[in-house]
């Protein structure tokens, strides 16, 4: 598929990453061509979504139900006081096309569901996760593994954060890496802002990276942050040669 040409303006706009080694027009041209599902807005997606419109992005879409509350407010940067009790979803997209009026901003306002993953996740290239509930979370990486769409994971907990990139084939799925919902896990959870937007900057930049092969994703990789003592480990993982959703991707693995 040919590549989108740049306007004199998105040269303008974008020009300190083209300066980056190795990116460059042909990188942002890229961007341009490329669509990106961000479940939920909010302190983790929300600053995906935020970065992926300041990079150039050509399409995104949001993914989010539900109405802004006054506690989400320590997190939630692309919301604002005076939405409190209206459509989340409605203030993220309307920030973004005010910071980035040169690209495509579709509101959703549903959280992923199995009865919309299929067609939410075909509308897109690739898929970035920052939702809370791991309902969500296993609804899109099935949809990812069967229509073969990287995903990018990100999730927190406290002053702790974790992120890694999925592509069915390749790389671990969810499942392998979590089978089931942990017991102890609720909605309303603690956590610092800082720390959701610490992780969405590193999984706007894991989607950055899959859609125009710069630098090395976290293929294969979980990095796990702790930000309460400034620590942070690359840990290998690997995929389950018995994974019921993944695991016939990988038949050497299988039969050994």
């Amino acid at each position: 598929m040919d590549l989108p040409e740049l306007s004199d303006a998105e040269r303008s706009r974008y020009e300190w990453q083209i300066w980056v080694d190795g990116f460059g027009e042909e990188c942002q041209r890229k961007l341009k061509r490329s669509s990106v599902l961000v479940s939920r807005c909010g302190g983790v997606g929300g600053l995906i979504a935020y970065q992926l419109a300041a990079a150039g992005i050509g399409r995104l879409v949001l993914a989010h139900a539900g109405q802004l509350k006054r506690s989400d407010l320590n997190r939630q940067l692309l919301m604002r006081d005076s939405w409190i009790g209206k459509p989340r979803v409605d203030c993220a997209a309307e920030r973004l096309r005010e910071l980035n009026p040169q690209i495509i901003v579709e509101a959703v306002p549903e959280n992923i569901s199995d009865d919309n993953a299929e067609r939410l996740v075909s509308s897109v290239d690739i898929i970035a996760d920052g939702a809370p509930l791991f309902e969500e979370r296993f609804a899109m990486n099935r949809e990812a593994v069967r229509q073969r769409k990287p995903l990018v994971e990100c999730a927190v907990f406290e002053m702790e954060a974790q992120i890694t990139s999925i592509v069915p084939g390749q790389t671990p799925c969810l499942e392998c890496l979590c089978l089931e919902k942990p017991a102890h896990w609720k909605r309303q959870f603690p956590v610092i802002g800082a720390v959701s937007g610490m992780i969405g900057c590193l999984g706007a930049m894991e989607v950055i990276k899959l859609l125009t092969g710069l630098g090395e994703p976290l293929l294969g990789r979980l990095l796990v942050c702790d930000l309460r003592s400034m620590s942070f480990r690359s840990l290998k993982i690997k995929p389950d040669p018995h994974c019921s959703l993944c695991g016939n991707l990988f038949p050497l693995r299988r039969n050994k």
